[in-house]
């Protein structure tokens, strides 16, 4: 089922009612069933998939711990990785590799079909992969105790909340979680309901609005001139964030009315410097997981710089390829790691010649400066990933460097292939406000109100959420306003999120 969709906000009070109402000795079986019936609700057949994962690296966990011979187990953790990745592989990938083969005999076969298989993507199957081998790979390397508990063990793979798109969370941060007592208190339930209210805010209103116009672009591309190609990116950049910000904090709002804490998975993005700053606030778990099992056992930044570039563009090869199986996904990815790859090769002529021009690079202008370049060089970046083919993506980009041109009759083709009208500009305008006003409604208010720890960023930092020490009947006004207004557009038609195809 979907977040923005009646059948949730009829399925998430029934499931808190119940657990707070269950003794703590019961409620996983409660979590743990509530958690398969959202995932079946998509497909029933797929509850089979991932309860064979589960099964698979359960036991892997407990014969990894318990076997004293190095031999043996890493032989369990490469059959885990074989048959958790295989699964993945075929699911997502399979077709995808037979196209790209027989893509190549065509050169010279014109003739051949690349046949297909029918196969049903499994909504989440990279999350909750990447969050069972998390699990395997810790227990490995002793970073975590095997889980005997198979309840406790299906309930942290299968998490309701965050079970579809993350955040992709580590054994250690949420299974103590899961098997801590806690009790019904005023502050988790008004951080919860105010950090849903934001994400429903951000994909209801912000991402679908923006969604409208990008389509529009994407819809007929040949017409789309340079402004509207580039005003489609941006947008789509604004859209992405929002869209995948606001599942995350729906997720974390909703395991918060349970007393549970969700790692932060956004780090206010758009206020980046840099591809390496963004990639340090933009899916945070992600990005901690390709760290801590792909790119420091490459060697990370610990032999030399040539071999840091390297390892950067693999991990980035391999992250795009994550997000789905296009080529597309693969071109974002070696796109961001070119950038992160001259940043790294700039840092230190970059800091001299600043020095030696006396340029304060932590100044205001320089950071206000460094935010813009980098946000212009995301909209190509952007322009990649919403494209569904090579062809596509280059449609775009020639598009987006030709044909520029000015006046009134070049902005108003670019509002017509938009399907913008001065209503929508105001309305675009008021979403932006908004999207810098949610990060000081939820995360980071500046009004001196007592902190609730929220999980931690990459870095290890504690990220706090700002709530009041008490609701006022004002607050609970506007909540009552915000959740009927939920109600009313929360029908069958509502949009999916984006992040459900990875």
């Amino acid at each position: 089922m979907n977040f923005n969709s009646l059948h949730f906000l009829i399925f998430l009070p029934v499931v808190l009612i119940g657990y707070w109402l269950l003794p703590q000795r019961f409620r996983w079986i409660l979590l743990l069933a509530a958690s398969y019936y959202f995932y079946m609700s998509w497909n029933p057949w797929l509850v089979f998939l991932i309860l064979g994962t589960t099964v698979v690296s359960y036991g892997a966990g407990i014969a990894i711990e318990k076997s004293s011979k190095p031999g043996m187990r890493k032989f369990l953790l490469a059959a885990t990785l074989v048959v958790c990745f295989g699964i993945l592989f075929f699911f997502k990938y399979f077709n995808f590799l037979l196209d790209s083969v027989f893509s190549l005999i065509r050169l010279f076969v014109p003739e051949a079909e690349s046949p297909a298989l029918d196969l049903i993507l499994p909504v989440g199957i990279s999350f909750y992969t990447f969050q069972t081998l998390s699990y395997v790979i810790d227990v490995y390397r002793g970073d975590f105790r095997a889980e005997t508990h198979f309840g406790y063990y299906a309930l942290f793979v299968s998490f309701f909340p965050q079970l579809v798109a993350g955040p992709i969370e580590r054994p250690g941060d949420l299974i103590p979680q899961l098997r801590a007592e806690h009790k019904l208190n005023s502050d988790d339930m008004e951080a919860g309901l105010r950090i849903m209210i934001s994400g429903f805010f951000r994909k209801c209103v912000i991402a679908d609005s923006c969604a409208v116009f990008v389509n529009s672009v994407f819809s007929d591309l040949s017409s789309a001139n340079s402004l509207a190609i580039a005003l489609a990116g941006f947008l789509f950049l604004i859209q992405m964030y929002n869209d995948f910000a606001g599942y995350s904090e729906i997720a974390m709002g909703a395991a918060r009315m349970m007393g549970i804490k969700l790692t932060v998975n956004f780090d206010r993005p758009l206020l980046a410097t840099g591809f390496r700053s963004f990639f340090r606030r933009w899916h945070i778990t992600l990005t901690r997981w390709f760290t801590d099992y792909l790119y420091i056992p490459l060697g990370g930044n610990r032999k030399g710089k040539g071999r840091r570039i390297f390892n950067t563009f693999v991990v980035f090869a391999v992250c795009g390829l994550w997000h789905g199986a296009n080529w597309t996904y693969v071109i974002w990815g070696l796109y961001a790691a070119f950038f992160i790859s001259l940043e790294i090769l700039l840092k230190t002529p970059l800091a001299k010649i600043s020095a030696k021009l006396h340029i304060n690079t932590a100044s205001a202008p320089v950071i206000y400066a460094k935010r813009l370049i980098f946000i212009l060089l995301s909209v190509p970046s952007a322009l990649i990933f919403r494209s569904t083919s090579i062809f596509e993506a280059w449609e775009c980009l020639t598009g987006l460097f030709s044909g520029a041109g000015f006046g009134i009759g070049y902005l108003n083709d670019a509002m017509t292939a938009l399907s913008m009208s001065a209503a929508d500009i105001v309305q675009i305008g008021l979403c932006l406000a908004c999207l810098f006003l949610l990060g000081n409604f939820v995360f980071y208010g500046g009004n001196g109100m007592p902190g609730l720890r929220m999980g931690k960023a990459l870095d290890g930092q504690v990220i706090t959420v700002n709530v009041l020490n008490r609701v006022s009947a004002y607050w609970f006004g506007i909540l009552a306003v915000a959740f009927g207004w939920l109600i009313l557009i929360a029908d069958s038609d509502a949009s999916s999120f984006a992040y459900f195809q990875f």
